[in-house]
């Protein structure tokens, strides 16, 4: 086969099916903002307010979700990006590189699934914010109760299908402006409702130092008692949970499909945007969010919903911070479950599929209990995809290592990739297997079901033919990869030279959008600071709240100006 054969036999594929070009590579900061943005999201509200009726403490809290999210960032830094890096492969076609089209495809249904159904869920929490605001009633059957609440959905939905569709640029310039304002107003929420909690607790506004706040948390935030009267979950459980809730995109490789766009294995570490400012920081600011929003209403936080304590903590921005949240997480769920579908189908476009996936989504997010079940979802999807991260870490990883052939099944023409479905549905009844009997705390089930699943794949693998050489079809595929690498080159000579924006007036409007950030933080500390009394506290809150929201518009109009003027001096 002619070279000029092989580019046109590339040029037939989509893009999504071949290996990330060079030339298309991101740099950390990239990874900085989506992670930063996906993982402050409407979520936490829910997430925050868990922690406080499973009864945890508040010492366990700080350092718990400290240690688990550290955990966290590490299984992305050294699980997931070293892959991704290294195949330039979403996990779905490299999966399907491994072990064919029946493993594959059977894996890509079910993460079609599950993303459709997480999208889902963010876009009704987003129309929940909308639905309070307009003074439509509360969803809280399983289905629709209002023909406008279901507007309201299928509208929020498209705007998160017309994000996704266009893929990982467009999703990284959405998480990159939503990203500081995210940290600001999660941060701002839980100081500005730090008085009421103060009040209720010590009788003062302003706490007199660190023992005060930790009293604070122990008395009405992180009692270590649950909602039914027990004693609540400990510091072990709290580093588990904090480590579990993304087994599914670092063990389960999920993420491969946004790392294979870092440059360097080392920007895995800018995970640690979303889980150290954004699920440590958010999570604890929810919760004291939820607290103080259920002293001023006199309710449990259980009885909240993510509009409520919004709307107590900062005024119309909380409307917006929970729409915001909910989209930046829906954008790329979609996102992943377009890429799922597109590995399905692979004669179409990712922007089909991931249309068609929304439209779906968009259909789910209509009711109500997608959200309700979210966080069962989230723990059950993530032991479900784990064996198969398991699976492609064995071939990628330690194949090699121990004298095993990587691409064996490929080799024999997908002949025998048993081994890789059977270790799967062994991995899984293992991993269930374990929960039934309650022999250790879910949240670290994923480990154990990790490493066995290893163990069986590599002994079933060896015996199916991975023990044996294949020179000729691994000198084919050698070859194959250079031809791949030469029409890279070849692209990344027809490329435009990417122009940045260096103008004084660019300069102003990303000026003007962090220093309306700082205006938002300091009248955040000054409710805290300079309330002495209730009344003062309240005005000082008013106050915030409508500022607030002024910052909060202009920051979006500048960012978003500031973003096309540079956008617009690279189209073609």
């Amino acid at each position: 086969m002619s070279e000029t054969t092989d580019f046109q036999h590339f040029e037939s594929l989509h893009e999504e099916q071949l290996p990330v070009p060079k030339h298309k590579l991101h740099d950390w900061t990239h990874f900085a903002g989506l992670y930063a943005a996906e993982h402050v999201a409407a979520t936490e509200f829910v997430i925050g307010a868990t922690f406080v009726a499973l009864g945890a403490k508040t010492m366990d809290i700080i350092l718990g979700l400290l240690i688990g999210n550290i955990l966290a960032v590490l299984s992305w830094t050294l699980i997931t990006t070293p892959i991704a890096v290294e195949t330039r492969l979403s996990l779905y076609t490299y999966l399907n590189k491994i072990a064919g089209d029946s493993m594959s495809k059977l894996y890509n249904w079910a993460n079609v699934l599950i993303f459709t159904v997480i999208s889902a869920a963010m876009v009704t929490v987003s129309s929940t914010a909308v639905r309070f605001a307009f003074g439509i009633p509360a969803q809280l059957d399983w289905y629709p109760t209002n023909l406008w609440f279901v507007m309201i959905v299928l509208l929020v939905g498209a705007f998160v299908v017309f994000i996704a569709i266009y893929g990982f640029k467009a999703v990284s310039d959405f998480s990159g402006i939503c990203a500081p304002w995210l940290f600001t107003m999660f941060t701002c929420g839980a100081i500005v409702l730090m008085p009421a909690l103060s009040l209720d607790v010590l009788g003062v506004t302003l706490p007199g130092g660190w023992s005060d706040l930790v009293t604070i948390g122990n008395q009405s935030v992180w009692t270590g008692v649950n909602s039914e009267g027990e004693t609540g979950i400990g510091f072990v459980e709290v580093i588990g949970f904090g480590w579990a809730a993304n087994t599914i995109t670092h063990f389960g490789l999920i993420d491969m499909a946004l790392l294979r766009f870092a440059k360097k294995k080392s920007y895995g570490l800018a995970t640690s945007t979303g889980m150290l400012f954004g699920h440590y920081i958010a999570w604890i600011a929810a919760g004291i969010m939820g607290a103080g929003t259920a002293v001023i209403l006199g309710k449990t936080i259980v009885q909240l919903d993510p509009g409520d304590v919004a709307f107590y903590a900062l005024g119309w921005s909380g409307f917006v911070i929970v729409i915001v949240a909910g989209w930046t997480t829906a954008i790329t769920n979609l996102y992943r479950a377009g890429l799922a579908a597109q590995a399905v189908y692979s004669t179409q476009s990712r922007r089909k599929t991931t249309m068609i996936v929304g439209v779906a989504m968009a259909i789910v997010a209509c009711f109500p209990f997608v959200f309700s079940q979210i966080l069962p979802l989230l723990t059950y999807a993530g032991l479900l995809v784990v064996p198969v991260g398991a699976i492609v870490f064995a071939e990628h990883q330690i194949f090699p290592k121990i004298g095993y052939t990587r691409y064996w099944s490929k080799f024999q023409d997908y002949k025998n990739s048993t081994p890789a479905v059977l270790s799967w549905v062994l991995g899984l009844i293992f991993g269930f297997g374990l929960n039934v009997l309650d022999v250790m705390s879910f949240y670290y089930l994923f480990i154990p079901t990790w490493f066995f699943t290893i163990l069986v794949y590599i002994f079933l693998a060896g015996r199916f033919g991975a023990r044996q050489k294949y020179p000729e079809a691994e000198k084919k595929e050698e070859a194959y990869d250079q031809s791949v690498e030469n029409y890279h080159e070849k692209l990344a000579k027809e490329e435009a030279v990417v122009v940045k924006d260096t103008s004084v007036f660019s300069k102003g409007l990303k000026l003007i959008a962090y220093a309306v950030l700082g205006i938002t933080l300091f009248l955040a500390i000054k409710t805290l600071v300079a309330s002495p009394d209730e009344v003062s506290y309240i005005a000082n809150r008013d106050t915030f709240y409508q500022i607030g929201f002024a910052c909060t518009v202009i920051y979006f109009v500048t960012a978003y100006w500031a973003m096309l003027r540079r956008k617009s001096l690279n189209v073609k």
